[in-house]
């Protein structure tokens, strides 16, 4: 697998107390660069819980720019991951650079940090 940011892939997520982990749909936030130069990717999780909170953001097909969600879910901007490229299972869709752009801005205010935009 060649991931590439904004790609939306299958991983173990591991639950916040690391007790266990689930196959979860996560989408990569970082940069190609980084992913060709890397053996990890930085990810956020996606949920198909409709819980929303300062740092979620829903998504839909509407969100996509290739591929399909089984369902509409939510993106938690604050659920951030580093993990090994080898453990994605499969990529079944991509967000479009609208949604990434959002991601972005909802990471970064949980960081207390400024907002870029894509291409910038």
């Amino acid at each position: 697998m060649n991931p590439r940011q904004g790609d939306i892939v299958l991983v173990p997520v591991p639950f916040t107390d690391l007790s266990s982990h689930k196959r979860r749909p996560v989408v990569i936030l970082s940069s190609d660069v980084y992913n060709d130069a890397s053996p990890d990717f930085i990810v956020v999780a996606m949920t198909s819980t409709p819980m929303q909170t300062r740092w979620s953001l829903p998504i839909t097909d509407n969100d996509l720019r290739a591929g399909r969600l089984n369902r509409p879910g939510t993106v938690r901007a604050d659920k951030i991951y580093t993990l090994a490229q080898s453990l994605a299972v499969s990529r079944f869709g991509a967000v479009n650079d609208n949604m990434l752009d959002r991601i972005r801005e909802k990471l970064l205010d949980a960081l207390g940090a400024s907002v870029c935009r894509s291409g910038a």
